[in-house]
């Protein structure tokens, strides 16, 4: 103990100077907008970095029960290719639901947070190849989360299990609309609140995105009604939605760049202007 007090004493200047600096630093990045971006653009890309080697060790030491999916993927394709008698008629799966090839950019999840109530993933794609902030990302499942930082080579996003999440969706059958939360307690689980009660609704019913978002096209899977309650205090439906996708497995996914947004986007702003 007296050698870690004589440590402080011999380095007090220093330490001092250290400490000054530190509080000095962060002071300047909350107080302006361009470092603050300059410190977020620089994490990302470090951590963006680590994550990329870690999931790639990940990868490498998984391969053996990956190969073994992948055989029995290929078993069950032969399996159909055999059964049908024409394999020309063989229909391509609509995943994206109608969305244009150009705008849609392949990326991976390299890391991925479920257990926190401020989820984050992180993908391997970037500046460098045209991702930009409140860019919607998904799989062939549904919807994952809203790009929010870039840097050139990675790209972090706000998960759909994300109390700040929240984006405009309606009931498949009958359109009704509402907005899409989550309340921080099931990984399997979001919320639909603002239903109002004259929608006819029932346990099962589909969950898609609504057409009043720019930032995902209209009919994104998202999941299906579980459960049913009735606010007492607005007199509307808070509706449990069971996800599609399965949030603590995700591998490759889905960018979306919509090039109509920047459009819509700047009509939507003349109209409020005038």
């Amino acid at each position: 103990m007296q050698q870690i007090f004589n440590f402080i004493f011999k380095n007090s200047n220093r330490l001092l100077f250290l400490l000054l600096l530190g509080i000095s630093l962060s002071l300047t990045i909350q107080s302006h907008s361009f470092h603050r971006s300059k410190i977020i653009s620089s994490a990302n890309f470090l951590s963006g970095g680590v994550y990329d080697k870690v999931n790639n060790l990940n990868e490498y030491l998984n391969l053996k029960n990956e190969n073994e999916i992948l055989a029995l993927e290929n078993a069950k394709l032969k399996s159909l290719l055999f059964k049908d008698k024409d394999t020309a008629e063989v229909k391509k799966l609509d995943s994206l639901k109608g969305i244009e090839s150009g705008d849609i950019l392949v990326s991976k999840v390299i890391h991925n947070s479920y257990s926190a109530h401020d989820n984050y993933l992180t993908l391997n794609s970037g500046e460098l190849e045209g991702v930009k902030p409140d860019m919607g990302v998904i799989n062939s499942l549904g919807i994952l989360g809203i790009i929010e930082n870039t840097s050139p080579n990675y790209s972090t996003v706000i998960s759909i299990l994300n109390k700040k999440f929240q984006i405009n969706a309606k009931i498949k059958k009958s359109n009704h609309f509402g907005s899409l939360i989550w309340n921080g307690k099931s990984t399997g689980f979001v919320q639909l609140i603002d239903v109002p009660r004259l929608a006819a609704i029932r346990k099962g019913d589909t969950i898609v995105t609504g057409g009043q978002s720019v930032i995902f096209p209209e009919n994104i899977n998202i999941g299906t009604i579980d459960k049913i309650e009735i606010d007492n205090q607005t007199n509307y439906y808070t509706i449990n939605v069971r996800l599609f996708n399965d949030m603590t497995n995700l591998g490759h996914v889905y960018i979306i760049t919509r090039k109509d947004r920047e459009e819509i986007i700047n009509l939507e702003k003349r109209n409020k202007d005038e």
